[in-house]
């Protein structure tokens, strides 16, 4: 079995955002977290969030990060990069400063993959850490020709058609204290 590895990060980190703004006391509920918009400062460690989609022993045929382009001083990008992941970003609309393309282009890779590398009779798995419903055809499309998929996902943060869907379906709910990222200490 091999694993194809796809991540919405701003899927990860704005949900997990959410989640703070709940435990920091910003909001009362996750819901009204959503529903008002509201977040706090959380980062995460990208290299426990790596483990948790990649754990070792298993082989990994392909893993992409896909995002808005970060600023120039961002490093999460080049850790991503050193734990062997493709990196995939794309401009934020100039207009309305929103994220555009990555769900669409996570998708078709998602699908150009599964035609050229994964094999159903091996048991190959795409993985999709993201929880947005527009992904439900693109795994419908995969199961149908015999290939699983693992959803990985905030809780709050998924379709329940696409968490139903899943082969498989991991929450990071209570991964949240493990993939937070700390201040180094001095």
């Amino acid at each position: 079995m091999t694993l194809y590895v796809y991540v919405d990060n701003s899927n990860i980190w704005i949900e997990g955002q959410r989640i703070q703004a709940v435990r920091t006391g910003l909001a009362p509920d996750i819901r009204t977290a959503l529903t008002q918009k509201l977040t706090a400062p959380w980062s995460y460690d990208f290299g426990r969030l790596y483990g948790l989609l990649c754990p070792p022993g298993d082989y990994i045929g392909r893993s992409v990060l896909f995002g808005s382009k970060p600023p120039a001083n961002d490093s999460i990008w080049q850790r991503v990069r050193e734990a062997d992941f493709e990196v995939e970003t794309f401009d934020r609309s100039t207009f309305t400063n929103k994220e555009k393309q990555v769900d669409i282009a996570l998708s078709t890779r998602m699908m150009e993959d599964s035609f050229t590398y994964m094999k159903a009779a091996n048991g190959d798995t795409a993985v999709l850490a993201a929880g947005d419903g527009d992904f439900l055809p693109t795994i419908k499309s995969l199961q149908g020709r015999g290939l699983r998929v693992r959803v990985v996902s905030w809780s709050h943060a998924v379709s329940h058609q696409l968490r139903d869907s899943a082969d498989e379906f991991v929450e990071l709910d209570t991964y949240f204290d493990h993939l937070t990222r700390t201040a180094p200490t001095t």
